[in-house]
């Protein structure tokens, strides 16, 4: 994730000190990344991966990441043309450095909240066309994050919820509806793009 976690990732250094976007209007653009050993930002090849499953739908979209760490996913999401994207973390430290590197880079679609993530989907009222979830492994946020997105009206029509879990962790048990529609692994990590309904705007 671009976030707190612990566990190796296969894609990034424990601690980059940046990450660069890889495409849009800020490509090639750096992010800072704090000084944390729990802050794993997602590697470009992951994202890579991620945001060629996501070209048919970033256009416009309206996005929630709701462990936002380092705040990559969000600013590449942001870079490539989606019209909102929401960030939402627990650690105020990171909410105001993700606040300043969105700020750093011009980035007026994007807002960063203090929150907690199963309270924030409680509290808020927005719509979401895609989810970014990777949180912190071996601690159950998946399976709750999910549950609480499914019963929340937080998400829209044919929303699209990117996971990011452990490679040796069994999957989680998905709401009603769902199901994985892409699916990859890179050393530890798992990640997959759940369609939250059966037409969801992929082919």
């Amino acid at each position: 994730m671009n976030r707190q976690r612990r566990g190796p990732r296969a894609s990034a250094p424990a601690y980059p000190g940046r990450v660069r976007i890889i495409a849009g209007r800020w490509r090639g653009r750096y992010v800072e990344v704090l000084d944390d050993p729990d802050l794993r930002p997602t590697g470009s090849r992951i994202r890579e991966t991620l945001f060629n499953w996501l070209a048919p739908a970033i256009g416009g979209a309206r996005c929630l990441d709701l462990f936002a760490g380092s705040g990559v996913l969000g600013l590449e999401a942001a870079s490539r043309g989606a019209d909102e994207v929401v960030m939402v973390d627990q650690d105020v430290r990171k909410v105001r450095h993700i606040a300043a590197e969105a700020a750093r880079l011009g980035a007026q679609t994007v807002r960063v909240e203090h929150a907690e993530a199963v309270g924030w989907i409680a509290r808020d009222a927005g719509r979401y066309d895609i989810v970014f979830l990777d949180p912190p492994f071996r601690q159950g946020w998946v399976a709750r994050c999910c549950a609480a997105l499914a019963r929340s009206g937080r998400l829209a029509e044919s929303a699209l919820v990117y996971v990011e879990i452990e490679a040796d962790a069994d999957m989680p048990e998905w709401p009603p509806g769902w199901r994985v529609h892409r699916e990859k692994q890179a050393g530890h990590v798992r990640y997959l793009l759940i369609k939250t309904e059966e037409e969801a705007g992929l082919p």
